[in-house]
């Protein structure tokens, strides 16, 4: 199952923007296979990614290993900082 990353072409919020573009800046520099899923783009994504990341409210990115939910951008970068992404990520 590959990594998904479900994020947001369209955000007026910068913070989310610099958040998506690190995930996939880190994965792409670690070589990680990865499949971007743009929820502006169908309400379905969006839902999926908020009832996968059982919230609501959730805002991209949020990080799946196929359908199991990883975590958000705040989990994400625990996780470089604790030098464990590959186990975030499933992989």
């Amino acid at each position: 199952m590959p990594v998904k990353v479900f994020f947001t072409s369209v955000s007026g919020s910068t913070q989310i923007k610099k958040n998506q573009e690190r995930v996939f800046s880190i994965l792409n520099a670690k070589k990680i296979p990865f499949q971007p899923v743009d929820i502006s783009q169908s309400s379905d994504d969006k839902d999926l990614m908020r009832q996968g990341a059982g919230d609501p409210t959730a805002l991209p990115p949020q990080i799946f290993n196929g359908d199991v939910y990883c975590g958000d951008i705040s989990a994400f970068d625990n996780a470089i900082e604790m030098e464990q992404l590959e186990d975030f990520l499933k992989l």
